[in-house]
């Protein structure tokens, strides 16, 4: 039997955010290190959360990104996330706020 993998919906303005995985080979096939390898500033948009309410009407203020948009990420930041099952795959949840800019 497979292990459940836990449902996450974000609250708020939240956006959850799987980073893009770092290249560890190099187009002629050289392996790199881990330690020489950057940090990835780039991630898909999984999850987003309902936006924040206005205060005065108490209706949610729409955020600018949508299931499946690439975005570009500040390199510190964000709520590191363990789903179980995806090991391999980094997810991390940040405030709308800190996301940089959205990639086309």
């Amino acid at each position: 039997m497979a292990a459940a993998i836990k449902k996450i919906i974000p609250m708020l303005d939240r956006i959850l955010i799987q980073r893009a995985e770092a290249l560890t080979k190099t187009k002629g096939g050289i392996v790199l290190p881990e330690k020489s390898v950057g940090k990835v500033l780039e991630g898909t948009v999984v999850a987003v959360g309902p936006g924040t309410r206005n205060v005065t009407t108490g209706n949610h203020i729409p955020i600018g990104v949508k299931e499946g948009d690439r975005v570009l990420l500040p390199e510190f930041g964000g709520t590191k996330v363990n789903l179980e099952g995806d090991d391999k795959k980094e997810f991390l949840l940040f405030r709308e706020s800190d996301i940089l800019a959205k990639l086309e």
